[in-house]
């Protein structure tokens, strides 16, 4: 029998600086609960709103594989390796840190916030030499579907990570269902991040920026309640 977490969007741990304002769903900085450090391989879900041209000055990540997806404004990205540029909505960006790397992201508009989802995935090895990759993400054009973005396969579509996972983001229109079937159902578990709108899985009835991870499942059902976009997020239940 599948098993589930919930995880509701006014229960997850907050943080306001000023010019950042953040949704921990995962321990994060000062918010730590010890019922909520992870799920499986998925370490950070941190839903971020940035103030313009505000941002993170330069800091160091090792031996994690992180994704950056923009939801509004635009993120400036700069790293030690050489790598700089804008992402928008409609892209991903990965930084596999390994051995290490330094970075900074700030807000590229100066008067208009930026919202985007920061996530963290352990790693399947450890002190991999560190990479920068981003990638288009065309989801919005094809409502009622999902498209995959990330993948353990350098030659998939979307970006791909260290790590036996695959996200997918998609957009359901009301009434309309899918159904998603696990790559590895055996290992993996799937988190599901409802980004706009709701849906119900099972008896489950998701609504904006809940949580609800799955596991012990081959697939299930993804009914739209109302116009709903949707990130789920397949990963190692165990970690190595």
């Amino acid at each position: 029998m599948a098993k589930s977490v919930l995880h509701q969007a006014d229960s997850r741990g907050k943080a306001d600086h000023g010019w950042l304002k953040s949704f921990h769903t995962f321990s994060f900085a000062s918010y730590h609960n010890p019922d909520r450090v992870h799920f499986g391989a998925l370490r950070v879900l941190n839903d971020d709103r940035v103030d313009g041209g505000q941002g993170f000055g330069e800091h160091p990540h090792n031996n994690m594989e992180i994704i950056s997806i923009p939801l509004s404004g635009e993120l400036k990205h700069r790293d030690n390796m050489g790598n700089q540029g804008v992402i928008k909505p409609g892209e991903i960006q990965v930084m596999s840190a390994g051995t290490g790397i330094y970075h900074s992201e700030f807000n590229n508009l100066p008067h208009e916030a930026a919202e985007f989802l920061q996530i963290w995935v352990f790693p399947d090895k450890q002190n991999v030499k560190p990479r920068y990759d981003q990638a288009a993400i065309n989801y919005k054009q094809q409502p009622n579907s999902f498209e995959q973005i990330l993948s353990p396969n350098p030659e998939d579509d979307g970006v791909w990570i260290h790590q036996n996972a695959w996200f997918h983001i998609g957009i359901l229109e009301k009434d309309n269902s899918t159904e998603y079937t696990l790559k590895d159902s055996a290992n993996n578990g799937v988190y599901i991040f409802v980004l706009t709108g709701s849906v119900q899985v099972g008896d489950q009835i998701l609504n904006k920026r809940d949580g609800y991870g799955l596991w012990e499942i081959e697939r299930f059902t993804l009914e739209a309640t109302a116009d709903a976009e949707i990130l789920l997020m397949e990963v190692p239940m165990e970690l190595q």
